[in-house]
């Protein structure tokens, strides 16, 4: 085990349950299409237990890999696109999948870079919060968890890339 278990693999499970159904309830009264945009690479355990429990026949999914932090364990303040969406966001719903709100930068900056490439809507699910970290005044519309100031690892979230795997959020020690 790597650190202090802070979330279970069952707690986390019980909250995609909770957050899948709020999503379908919300976005099932709309008529345009959803589309779940994962940010990568954190987001790839939550955004595929979460899609697993959406019950909306038109939705689909795609991922963006950016970044305001590199290596570092804290922000450049620069927002990266390494990977943009192949799908066409005119007209959809858009739900970024994070892994965690920290400093609000990046998610800040892809609200804005969806919306101006003509999303209906543009909304944020994230397992974590971190808002002690923030430094902007973005929000997540969906959140699974709110931790305190310390370096998250496990489930997608990394340090350095080693830890992703973990079936658990853990503080790195």
């Amino acid at each position: 085990m790597t650190g202090k278990v802070l979330i279970s693999q069952e707690q986390i499970q019980a909250k995609a349950d909770e957050i899948g159904k709020q999503i379908t309830e919300d976005y099932s009264k709309l008529d345009e299409p959803l589309l779940l945009v994962g940010i990568l690479r954190g987001s790839v355990p939550w955004m595929a237990d979460l899609m697993k429990r959406i019950d909306i026949e038109d939705m689909t999914i795609d991922f963006m890999a950016c970044s305001s932090y590199g290596a570092s364990t804290k922000t450049s303040g620069t927002v990266k696109i390494m990977k943009d969406i192949e799908e066409d966001v005119m007209g959809k719903n858009v739900l970024i999948v994070e892994d965690i709100i920290d400093s609000g930068i990046t998610l800040n900056y892809l609200k804005g870079y969806l919306k101006n490439r003509g999303a209906a809507s543009v909304k944020i699910c994230a397992l974590l919060d971190k808002p002690t970290g923030r430094q902007t005044d973005v929000q997540g519309d969906y959140v699974g968890f709110t931790v305190g100031d310390v370096f998250i690892v496990g489930y997608g979230l990394d340090y350095n890339q080693k830890y992703r795997q973990l079936p658990y959020i853990s503080c790195l020690d």
